[in-house]
């Protein structure tokens, strides 16, 4: 009795110190962690880094859960607490008790109150339990991957609101190349095999019961085909409908160099912003999406030349810059920032790594406005400065590279970066209501920098291809 009279009496002690923990207003840095935001709004930075990150999930108490970059060990994941209410993390602790098994496990999110989150061949969910910060009991396998670990292995997820869970399986090549179809000739157009066996297992989005453990893919069906690669999925509860970005294939010149120029290979072709319906074909391997023409067309190694357009395939809803590489997607559905915010789309550009000579671009989290449950079809750049230097040669230059998007309880948007693992939190201080244009306006300026322009064509170098 004693004992239990001594506990009681130190956890009365605990509660009483914790409510005098003073509350404090959250305020951005002095420079907003490094960002440039629109007028009106300011970032502070939650943690300095937690290691190199993919996505992460804010619950509604403000608890932080990041998904670990990393191929060895266990505790893939980093849970994170804010205790006196200031946004900055005091709490930071690694969990995760399975395997891990690639660098692209990506998945973190929140449903249903349990925490689902993804290796790169198994997705798993722990139960949230209040007031613990790490998840309860040992991680339930909810899917497994049995295929042998190939490139565009990320498992990313979304869920609707009937019980089912949308899952990602990206194919592992650019157009399905086959180089033994080549002939052996260095100038020859690589060849794509016909039909792509890719697309039996790949290159789609699978449907799942998101309750229902130890599935495996023939367990699903196939719900979308003809998407390379999607990292950043969300589902739109506006309009109860799977969106998702798209990574464009690469080496349009160097499988077709009779066609294309390095210039083109830089330009071309769109990342696809996708509203996804059950049985759609994205055209993947067979064509590619030109957001300068805004025309599917057919890739070169299925007999396309730059001018032969492909008919029969779903169109995506916008298509975004090429090379960008969109790695995640969220519909804004809060009240902090200002309404022309809400239902729009942030997407988290990670940056391109292959634009040749060009300089790499990408880089930023931008934002598309939506307006009667369509996007405006332009992009506007949301948050800047991750690159840390005005051009970027080549990838290792930039200092960040965004990567994950999350809401928090009370409309704050969290970016991670996959670099070192910092985190910002980007907070609307202005009047929401009287929110205008002219507030955009130094954003809309940042698009002349090397990393958020097309390059300029050179007209030499178009000589020198001998098109």
């Amino acid at each position: 009795m004693r004992i239990l009279i001594a506990l009681l009496t130190v956890g009365l002690i605990l509660i009483s110190c914790k409510s005098e923990i003073p509350v404090k207003k959250p305020m951005p840095d002095e420079n907003n962690g490094g960002l440039f935001l629109p007028d009106g709004f300011g970032a502070l930075v939650v943690v300095e880094e937690v290691g190199p990150s993919r996505h992460l999930a804010v619950n509604d108490n403000g608890d932080i859960y990041v998904k670990l970059r990393t191929d060895k060990g266990r505790n893939g994941n980093v849970a994170l607490r804010d205790i006196d209410n200031d946004r900055k993390m005091d709490v930071i602790e690694r969990f995760g008790d399975y395997p891990n098994d690639g660098r692209f496990a990506t998945e973190m999110k929140i449903h249903n109150g349990y925490l689902y989150y993804s290796s790169e061949h198994v997705v798993y969910r722990q139960k949230l339990k209040h007031p613990n910060l790490i998840p309860v009991g040992k991680p339930e396998v909810m899917l497994t991957d049995i295929y042998p670990m190939r490139w565009h292995n990320a498992k990313s997820l979304a869920f609707d609101n009937e019980g089912w869970m949308y899952v990602t399986f990206s194919a592992p090549t650019n157009a399905c190349e086959d180089l033994q179809l080549t002939g052996g000739d260095p100038d020859a157009i690589v060849r794509g095999q016909y039909p792509c066996e890719q697309l039996e297992i790949l290159a789609g989005i699978w449907r799942f019961d998101a309750n229902k453990p130890n599935q495996f893919q023939k367990d699903g069906i196939r719900y979308a085909t003809g998407i390379r690669s999607v990292v950043g999925m969300s589902w739109n509860e506006q309009d109860s409908t799977l969106y998702a970005v798209n990574h464009g294939r690469d080496y349009l010149h160097n499988h077709a160099p009779q066609y294309f120029d390095k210039w083109e290979d830089a330009v071309l072709p769109a990342e696809e912003f996708m509203k996804i319906n059950q049985g759609d074909d994205y055209g993947w391997p067979y064509t590619y999406w030109d957001h300068f023409k805004n025309k599917r067309m057919l890739a070169p190694e299925y007999g396309g030349d730059g001018e032969k357009e492909a008919e029969g395939y779903t169109d995506p809803i916008m298509g975004l810059p090429a090379h960008f590489a969109p790695n995640d997607l969220l519909f804004y559905k809060g009240d902090q920032f200002p309404e022309r915010y809400k239902h729009g789309a942030f997407i988290a550009f990670h940056g391109s790594t292959n634009r040749g000579l060009y300089p790499q671009a990408g880089y930023i989290v931008a934002f598309i406005p939506f307006v009667d449950g369509k996007p405006t079809g332009e992009w506007e750049v949301f948050a800047d400065g991750f690159t840390g230097v005005e051009t970027v040669k080549q990838m290792k230059d930039a200092k960040y590279r965004p990567m994950g998007l999350a809401e928090g309880p009370d409309g704050a948007l969290y970016i991670s970066e996959s670099k070192q693992g910092k985190i910002w939190c980007v907070m609307y201080l202005g009047n929401r209501e009287t929110f205008e244009a002219g507030q955009l306006v130094s954003m809309e300026a940042r698009k002349s920098r090397s990393y958020l322009k097309d390059p300029e064509f050179n007209l030499n170098e178009y000589i020198d291809n001998d098109r």
